[in-house]
């Protein structure tokens, strides 16, 4: 079982051009759009999060459940759902704007165990910035990388949502001795303002950069790096490509049955080649449509 923990909410997509151009909600959120594609892929996998009771909220659990996703775990609250308002420029890459005050998501409180047979918790986001959810979700993570549990991190970061930089940078250095895998975009990297060794060194046995249609590249302990190339697509928006990425990876180690904290840094040229080419196919796919879609298994032949 691998558990996504973090926000769901609903991001509201132009469907035009200018300021006015008419919105259209479809389901997201870093760690909602990671559980889905997990789901899609085959994974069994289990979601951890609070959603608001509200018609939106109940959309984003059918979502989950479409896809074979456990959300038994997952909290209510009377609270509206988180809002994302999205922009898209003219090569499809999104950014967003957000409405989150005295949301469900925002009041997340640990769970005092895992699901059972739980091998890896994903964390990352919105979730991991805003109070007093953060705070939360901050403590299951040491709690379960203290347990021997397979951790992975995507920061994903959104400025417009971190008032001080400087603290957040620090609290996510304070994160990495709780990390298995760190996933992170070359943009969020340059942002954090750190190296993948300095970043390895803290904890994580491998690092994983994503550099948009140009590819991905890991990074391990001893100094190896693996690149693959980008998969060429005609790219509709960019919008839980990311989020794709992070399924596959988890999809891909669990196949190798490499979910422990010190595998990723076993797997030799080979194998590292074959789990970031499975993430570009993957997530080239969402690319070449409109919103967060990731692939299902039988679309890379897995299935």
């Amino acid at each position: 079982m691998i558990v996504v923990a973090g926000e769901a909410l609903i991001d509201l997509v132009p469907q035009g051009t200018g300021a006015l151009a008419q919105l259209k909600p479809a389901l997201g959120g870093g760690p909602y759009n990671t559980a889905l594609a997990l789901g899609r892929l085959g994974s069994p996998t289990a979601f951890c999060s609070r959603t608001s009771s509200d018609a939106f909220g109940q959309a984003l659990l059918d979502g989950l459940r479409g896809a074979g996703v456990d959300v038994s775990a997952v909290q209510r609250g009377s609270e509206p759902t988180t809002l994302a308002v999205a922009t898209i420029d003219e090569s499809g890459s999104a950014a967003y704007s957000f409405y989150v005050q005295g949301t469900a998501d925002r009041l997340f409180t640990a769970p005092a165990a895992l699901p059972e047979g739980t091998r890896a918790v994903s964390f990352g986001t919105c979730s991991l910035v805003l109070e007093p959810g953060a705070s939360a979700y901050e403590e299951l993570l040491h709690r379960a990388a203290a347990e021997g549990v397979f951790t992975a991190l995507d920061p994903n970061i959104r400025t417009g949502l971190i008032p001080d930089p400087a603290a957040y940078r620090a609290r996510f250095k304070s994160w990495l001795p709780s990390v298995s895998l760190l996933k992170l975009s070359e943009e969020d990297a340059a942002w954090l303002g750190g190296t993948p060794r300095e970043w390895l060194d803290a904890g994580p046995a491998a690092v994983v950069i994503t550099r948009g249609g140009d590819g991905l590249t890991a990074f391990t302990r001893d100094g190896a790096e693996h690149s693959v190339p980008g998969v060429p697509v005609d790219v509709v928006d960019t919008i839980g490509a990311g989020d794709t990425v992070n399924a596959a990876l988890l999809h891909g180690l669990a196949a190798r049955d490499a979910l422990s904290p010190e595998a990723p840094a076993a797997l030799d040229a080979e194998g590292w080649t074959e789990l970031l080419s499975l993430a570009a196919r993957a997530a080239a796919i969402t690319c070449s449509r409109a919103g967060a879609e990731p692939p299902y298994a039988s679309e890379l032949s897995l299935s």
